[in-house]
């Protein structure tokens, strides 16, 4: 039996919309799926790969059996926001399955989202509050997934959350960078429903550092959660960096998760084709909302995750033509001899939304933004060469003499990953925190003050904040 790789809905008709574009497979199919998960001696998809330690190959024995209760009761010792994962992790679990050495893993990660919409649905996803009260309470700054996590955990153990959060949502960059179509945000305010009925409060629109001190926090709580991520964007300080039209790509994902989800007030809402879980409408980009990529010829420098999600946008917005560089080397097809299994593996990933209709281009080096009245109008860019390791990993780069180019763009986003958290960050200053060389933040246990997900490990995955979140060391 082999693995379906057809697991999302039609391009043209998912890019005419916002809603999710994987489409939700059979039961029956989900379960022959999983029936290929190998009783492992050793189930390196639970010890190695996943961050949480979720019980994966006892989660699909179960679905395999028909017994989702008992696939989701497994699932849930370890996992609290499985809805979120089962849309955007990228599944480290399967980079590591044993199959992986003579096949195609087993599909983990649709497994994992057919429990968790098949508990909803069946009204198994309940409140969990503590057994007891403890008397103490906890501030947690961030509610995104790292600050979510640790406000349940220590929910649990019987302290009193509040969690504070700048925006008028929660969530994070769960809501306002995640695309809605990868991650539906009606699915964030059904687990908020649950996590308030656990006793969690959530105070949101309050900046902490500005409209209320972060040490004023610190001495009216018994400990203090920093879960702030990490604020500050890799920028490209070129020649014309301050002509319009280049933006943040954050500022094009946050602008259109708001219009989406009513936060823009005005917007009018057309529904379309849903098959996800929670339905949501689509509402349109108004003219004149910045950014925005309609009737534009877009460029994306930077080849991740966040490239690509400004893609999808693009295309979804009106895009004329949309165009994504990346400075490094293009990586192999398959796994590069320099990650061996089980490690993550160095190898070309092409997502639903490249699939939609985008160039991409590597090696490329960008010079300098040029522009006409203001504006920018294209990008001068320079071919690279890169020196390998004897592995095949890009160990450094030189330009490549007589070949620069125009790369022609009304529309310029930068989406080249997250700096750390500055030192004049009001939080930083105001709790006095430590940094590392490369600006993270350090915890302080003899104050009670800790420091969970991206703002103490540098940008990474939800998953590894949602596991960073429940490691705070309060009993």
């Amino acid at each position: 039996m082999n693995r379906i790789h057809d697991i999302y809905r039609p391009v043209d008709e998912r890019k005419a919309d916002y809603n999710e574009v994987e489409r939700r497979l059979e039961p029956a199919v989900i379960r022959e799926q999983v029936s290929r998960c190998m009783n492992c001696g050793q189930a390196f998809c639970h010890g190695f790969g996943c961050p949480l330690g979720n019980l994966v190959p006892d989660q699909n024995r179960a679905v395999a059996q028909g017994n989702d209760k008992l696939a989701y009761e497994l699932l849930s010792l370890n996992s609290d926001f499985p809805e979120f994962t089962a849309r955007i992790c990228p599944a480290i679990c399967e980079s590591c399955c044993v199959h992986q050495l003579d096949e195609e893993s087993v599909m983990v990660r649709q497994s994992e989202k057919h429990i968790i919409e098949t508990a909803f649905a069946n009204g198994w996803v309940v409140p969990r509050p503590p057994a007891a009260e403890n008397g103490k309470r906890v501030a947690v700054i961030g509610a995104g997934p790292a600050g979510l996590s640790a406000a349940v955990t220590l929910r649990r153990r019987g302290y009193a959350v509040t969690v504070y959060e700048r925006e008028q949502n929660i969530g994070g960059l769960l809501r306002y960078g995640i695309p809605c179509f990868k991650l539906n945000k009606a699915i964030i305010d059904r687990r908020r429903k649950i996590l308030e009925a656990e006793g969690i409060r959530f105070v949101t629109g309050v900046e902490i550092g500005t409209d209320i001190t972060a040490d004023y926090l610190a001495r009216s709580n018994d400990a203090v959660v920093v879960a702030i991520g990490t604020p500050a964007a890799r920028d490209l300080k070129i020649p014309g960096r301050d002509l319009k039209g280049i933006h943040l790509a954050l500022e094009l994902l946050g602008t259109q998760n708001k219009l989406l989800t009513g936060e823009v007030p005005g917007v009018t809402s057309r529904r379309g084709a849903d098959q996800s879980a929670v339905t949501e409408p689509r509402r349109e980009v108004t003219p004149g909302t910045l950014p925005n990529a309609r009737g534009k010829r877009v460029l994306v420098i930077g080849g991740g995750d966040t490239g690509s999600d400004c893609v999808g946008t693009s295309i979804r917005q009106g895009a004329i033509s949309v165009t994504q560089i990346e400075i490094m080397p293009q990586p192999p097809e398959t796994r590069s001899p320099s990650t061996p299994w089980p490690m993550w593996p160095y190898e070309l990933r092409t997502s639903s939304s490249h699939k939609e209709g985008c160039t991409r281009r590597w090696d490329l080096n960008s010079i300098q933004f040029l522009g006409k009245d203001g504006h920018v109008t294209g990008v001068e860019v320079e071919t690279v060469q890169w020196e390998m390791t004897p592995e095949g990993r890009p160990l450094d780069f030189a330009p490549v003499p007589g070949t620069k180019e125009v790369i022609e763009a009304d529309l310029v986003l930068l989406a080249m990953g997250f700096t750390g958290v500055p030192t004049d960050h009001p939080i930083v200053q105001q709790l006095a925190l430590a940094q590392t060389p490369r600006t993270a933040l350090v915890s302080d246990p003899a104050r009670n003050v800790f420091c969970v997900g991206d703002c103490a490990n540098g940008a990474s995955l939800v998953v590894r904040a949602i596991a960073s979140g429940k490691t705070v060391p309060l009993a």
